[in-house]
């Protein structure tokens, strides 16, 4: 039976408490299930939804803050794979390095166009890192302190998944400095990412091949179930860039979280109001579940 999630920023908790009884008739909505109040809420659908269909909802509701995400089943994962820059922290790492580099609109303009898919992800990280070489490698420390800011329900959504026995992974573009550091705030049970080389205290504007991107978040997904013993289909992932969408696709539940447009175009579950807590939503937490408050 496939259930429809409405969910809106927690922030607002501005969710009607009449949002079920206003589903078409045709689609059997069945008792709906609040997870929030005002927030959150699941509903049982008899009948089936057109693709098009979902497509209209998700669009009629979004113009009053509201996404609407129609799922097969509701299932809770086993594995959570995550990308981190305008993921699971509001910022773009490279880009807040950039700044203190004097390079800052340079390095912007190429991030921008490369989570749009618009340049070769790898080509483009090679490009910006070169216009970091001379940049102390002290610079990451102020910017992790000053500038960093980790994404509303990252650590909720981390500690429940973890509390329920599943395992997290933050998969990342950017640089390990980086996520060895929001791995540790957040709760991560490991972390992957690229190696900025270094000499003599700076960067030196080159990156270890190979570089970790489009292709490695898929092999990170596909290696990090396997070795548990299961599959792409029993996680979850979490992403809002161009290079993060095959992993997207793989995952049983790929979520374009606040994505590119040429992300959210192409993904069924699409969190563009919600914070990260929408993910425990979307498998059936209710926020008395949630840890790590």
């Amino acid at each position: 039976m496939p259930v429809l999630t409405l969910l809106t920023d927690p922030a607002r908790a501005d969710l009607p408490a009449d949002a079920a009884a206003r589903l078409p008739t045709a689609w059997g909505a069945g008792e709906p299930r609040w997870l929030s109040p005002g927030t959150a809420v699941q509903v049982p659908l008899a009948g089936t939804v057109r693709t098009e269909e979902q497509a209209e909802l998700r669009e009629l509701w979004s113009r009053r803050g509201v996404d609407a995400v129609v799922q097969p089943r509701v299932l809770r994962r086993r594995v959570l794979v995550a990308d981190m820059d305008s993921t699971m922290v509001q910022q773009e790492c490279i880009d807040e390095l950039a700044a203190h580099a004097g390079v800052g609109e340079q390095v912007s303009a190429i991030t921008a166009a490369a989570m749009n898919g618009e340049l070769d992800f790898a080509a483009a990280l090679r490009a910006r890192v070169a216009l970091l070489a001379g940049l102390p490698t002290s610079v990451v420390d102020t910017v992790l302190a000053e500038r960093i800011t980790l994404t509303p329900g990252a650590r909720e959504l981390v500690a429940t998944m973890r509390a329920h026995g599943a395992r997290t992974a933050l998969v990342s573009g950017g640089f390990v400095p980086f996520t060895a550091a929001v791995a540790a705030r957040v709760g991560f049970d490991e972390h992957r990412a690229n190696v900025l080389l270094e000499q003599d205290g700076a960067f030196t504007g080159t990156v270890q091949e190979p570089v970790v991107g489009r292709e490695a978040k898929v092999a990170a997904l596909e290696e990090i179930t396997a070795a548990l013993g299961l599959t792409p289909r029993d996680a979850m992932a979490v992403g809002d860039g161009a290079n993060d969408l095959d992993m997207l696709r793989r995952a049983g539940t790929g979520v374009a979280l606040h994505a590119k447009p040429v992300v959210a175009d192409q993904c069924d579950v699409r969190v563009d109001h919600g914070d990260l807590t929408a993910l425990l939503y979307l498998q059936g937490y209710a926020e008395e579940e949630f840890v790590g408050r």
